[in-house]
């Protein structure tokens, strides 16, 4: 395979001036060339040359309204392009053994068993490769800074081509989001949120701040804070009431942390539609996940929580949490005896039993692959790899609201892709071998 990455690229709305009117204007492009010529050399009168030079003045607006059309139109071609000879894993279920997939515009029209009936753009050879949806993490943390460029790069190689940011400054993520929509660094689709913490607010002042992110363009609240242990207090369900009734109005999708099944049951009966963990202090009976369930309440699993970490810190096969400190002593709000480990998993299962939509995320900060491997590993324990592409695409494309948008390789689906070196239904290690990652039609990662 030979294509070449086109990093920074992102999907964008053509000017104006690239509809109707491009063919006209590329057309007449030779004509315009007067546009670019120099003006007369000084044999020729002062006032000729004067008018030359106002001539050119006035011309400037057209000859750069010239370069952003016909930079637009190569960026919109970009994003046309068609993958042959490729086991596709749709994300529905099906699963092609050899098939293509075109894309026109950024959008897949079609992923079908053989060759394409009509191919677009450029063509990808997978070789066998396995194409499915791009990952989803929905809930990680992230931040502007420094150091943002390598850390969308890694982000972008493990797979992923979107991220629900885990909360922080909402400024942060917005910043972060704009510069990867500008094209100023490469990454995956940011979703900003803002935070928000019931103790710190009363009814009205929690309202304040719901309005205070829908005005900055921010769609989701960071993660809300229950009391996991005995629960929630009621002055908590007062303000939670007073959020969740403020950001229906406001267009604001609300999350809340709530990591034990007492908080769980309270915040889904008070209409919480995203919980972003499950309970990692107590087993999740089968009754408590049905509650759950025919609330509509949405979870994601960070089924890892709580299981030691190697070799991400450092390389002394020493057992650590996911920030660095001693396993099981530094597992936050723990009883520091690891029991966490064992309750997500199960819990995951139970909830996932009941009916509940399961999402995926990591809730990491460190390198993006090893938090796949890591998320994976556990995974693996209690789900079959076809739960796990449902879990980690339609799943969590429906848990960030953009179910009719992203998750499966469908027709009129954003054409967000990766190509795996191996069989991801085989086991959870070949879904470590991204070798190419398509972003809205554009290739931002070549590894081939």
């Amino acid at each position: 395979m030979r294509e070449q990455s086109a990093a920074g690229l992102q999907p964008y709305d053509p000017p104006i001036c690239c509809g109707k009117r491009s063919a006209s204007i590329l057309m007449r492009r030779n004509r315009m060339s007067s546009l670019f010529t120099p003006c007369p050399a000084k044999t020729v009168n002062r006032q000729t040359r004067l008018d030359c030079k106002m001539t050119l003045n006035a011309m400037k607006p057209i000859r750069l309204t010239l370069f952003v059309c016909l930079s637009a139109l190569a960026r919109l071609s970009a994003q046309d392009l068609t993958i042959t000879n490729a086991r596709i894993v749709t994300g529905t279920g099906a699963v092609i053994d050899r098939g293509s997939i075109v894309v026109r515009g950024g959008k897949i029209v079609s992923a079908a068993a053989g060759a394409p009936s009509t191919p677009s753009g450029r063509t990808i050879d997978a070789k066998g490769m396995t194409a499915m949806p791009g990952f989803i993490d929905g809930h990680r943390h992230i931040n502007t800074g420094p150091n943002e460029k390598e850390q969308m790069q890694a982000l972008l190689e493990a797979g992923y081509t979107t991220i629900l940011s885990g909360g922080g400054p909402a400024e942060g993520n917005i910043t972060l989001r704009d510069h990867i929509d500008k094209g100023t660094i490469n990454g995956p689709r940011i979703i900003p949120s803002g935070s928000l913490r019931l103790n710190n607010n009363t009814p009205d002042t929690a309202r304040a701040e719901i309005r205070k992110m829908a005005a900055m363009g921010v769609k989701f609240t960071g993660e809300i804070l229950l009391t996991p242990i005995p629960g929630p207090t009621d002055q908590e369900l007062q303000v939670l009431r007073a959020v969740l009734d403020e950001a229906k109005k406001a267009g604001v999708v609300v999350q809340v942390h709530a990591v034990s099944s007492p908080a769980m049951v309270a915040a889904a009966q008070a209409g919480v539609p995203l919980l972003v963990h499950l309970p990692n202090k107590d087993w999740v009976s089968k009754e408590d996940a049905r509650k759950v369930a025919a609330a509509g309440t949405k979870v994601l699993g960070t089924v890892s929580f709580g299981s030691p970490v190697f070799g991400v810190f450092a390389d002394d096969n020493k057992a650590r949490f996911r920030d660095g400190k001693p396993w099981p002593e530094g597992i936050i709000d723990g009883v520091r005896l690891g029991e966490e480990a064992g309750y997500m998993p199960v819990n995951a299962r139970t909830v996932w039993d009941a009916g509940v939509v399961l999402g995926y995320c990591t809730d990491t900060t460190y390198d993006p692959k090893a938090g796949l491997d890591h998320e994976l590993k556990m995974l693996n324990v209690m789900f079959s790899m076809q739960d796990l592409v449902k879990m980690i695409g339609p799943n969590t494309a429906s848990y960030i609201q953009m179910g009719d948008q992203l998750g499966t390789l469908e027709n009129g689906k954003i054409a967000d892709i990766i190509l795996l070196d191996g069989n991801p239904l085989e086991g959870y290690w070949n879904w470590l071998k991204t070798k190419v990652v398509i972003k809205g039609g554009v290739v931002v990662v070549n590894k081939t």
